[in-house]
């Protein structure tokens, strides 16, 4: 069997940076941070003090009052995103093609927030006082089903769950729905909503996180000598992904092709990752994608900001580029937006993808002090003008999922 090629018409976020892909793009080529001290709750007495909140949105702009009020916000930044993909890439779902269009949407954390007020309410008034919407608010695979209400899609609709590679998973299983004729195009993403008490002092007590709070816009600096941990951030990113055919039959503006994907585990730890697997991973995407590693331009990397997770990446690079390596810009998007858990593969995916379509390689900010063992390049504190024409960004998530997408520049 002939295996369809797939295409990116459309793409959506909401980001720490802005609502909107290309508000969040310009920002991000111009070294902005979106971390800052929580505003989300009090968190005084907390060791971490900051995060990458979303700002400035209103759901409103998306979805009636109604359905702000019975959907959580993991939901709300899913629907968004969705919306300005769908109204970016101009398709149409209808009673003709309703059916042949899935939905790939998944998320790490679920409705974290609509859980935290029931269990709250539950335990200061008791059980009458649960909201009827408490449980299709907290289910992951609900950003899901609301998006197929919403926009009348009837094809497959999957909630991918793979922890950090979550959204480039998404990704990644939509474009084998459309490669081998399930659907003809699929909306994929990850929302993730997790800036919460109970978030934060989690992700503390295991060590994840920074604690740089006296410089909230320096505490990401992945690669950096000095990094300390992970800010976390929260967010939504959908793609448009189509047949490629059917794109250019109705006229579609294209962003760039998806040629490869891998995905893998480590099978070894919870939360320090394996070098060799995620190499492995990274090949398994560049054999799937059927070119070798010197026709690489650019990496869009995990880069988390923890000591572990940059330097197992490093070498993970190194290892399946070889003496390429050397020579390819690497760059890690959190430094500016955090880590947007469910949501950060997948907009690292539009980042890349809007990389390979303006020619512009955003900067790893916060990059001052040269680590001995994170020795590539990766693009330091400002942007790069430079021709991508095939470009991957890897996902790698707690419990050792790896993910990795392959992008090129359209060509018919």
């Amino acid at each position: 069997m002939t295996k369809r090629r797939v295409v990116v018409t459309g793409v959506g976020a909401v980001t720490p940076l802005a609502t909107g892909a290309g508000q969040s793009w310009q920002a991000l080529c111009q070294g902005k941070s979106g971390v800052a001290r929580i505003t989300k709750f009090d968190a005084s007495n907390f060791r971490v003090q900051i995060a990458a909140e979303i700002k400035d949105f209103h759901p409103e702009d998306f979805m009636d009052k109604k359905k702000v009020r019975r959907t959580d916000p993991f939901i709300h930044y899913a629907l968004a995103a969705s919306r300005m993909a769908l109204d970016d890439s101009g398709l149409a779902v209808n009673g003709t093609n309703a059916s042949r269009v899935g939905v790939v949407v998944g998320s790490c954390a679920g409705g974290m927030t609509t859980y935290e007020k029931n269990l709250t309410a539950l335990q200061e008034e008791g059980p009458a006082s649960i909201s009827p919407f408490f449980i299709t608010g907290f289910l992951s695979n609900m950003a899901a089903a609301e998006i197929s209400m919403v926009f009348g899609t009837k094809g497959p609709s999957k909630c991918v769950v793979t922890a950090c590679a979550t959204g480039s998973d998404a990704v990644g299983d939509a474009f084998r729905l459309i490669q081998y004729g399930e659907s003809d195009a699929v909306i994929a993403g990850g929302s993730d909503a997790y800036i919460l008490p109970v978030g934060i002092a989690g992700l503390d007590k295991i060590g994840a996180i920074s604690r740089r709070n006296d410089e909230p816009e320096k505490a990401s600096r992945p690669f950096d000598k000095n990094r300390d941990g992970f800010v976390l951030g929260e967010g939504a990113g959908v793609v448009i992904l189509e047949e490629m055919e059917s794109a250019i039959r109705r006229g579609a503006n294209i962003y760039a092709e998806i040629i490869g994907y891998g995905s893998n585990i480590d099978a070894l730890h919870v939360t320090a990752p394996d070098w060799e697997n995620q190499a492995r991973c990274i090949k398994l995407a560049l054999n799937d994608a059927g070119i070798p590693p010197d026709e690489v331009d650019y990496v869009n990397a995990h880069g988390t900001s923890t000591p572990l997770n940059d330097s197992s990446e490093t070498k993970a690079i190194k290892d399946t580029l070889g003496e390429h390596s050397r020579k390819v810009p690497v760059s890690s998007n959190k430094s500016m937006i955090g880590h947007l858990l469910g949501a950060a593969g997948i907009v690292e995916a539009i980042f890349t993808v809007l990389t390979i379509r303006n020619g512009i390689i955003p900067a790893t900010i916060n990059y001052d002090t040269p680590d001995p063992e994170c020795d590539l390049d990766y693009v330091p504190n400002v942007a790069r003008k430079a021709e991508v024409n095939t470009a991957i960004s890897n996902s790698f998530g707690f419990g050792g999922f790896n993910a990795t997408l392959v992008f090129r520049k359209f060509k018919d």
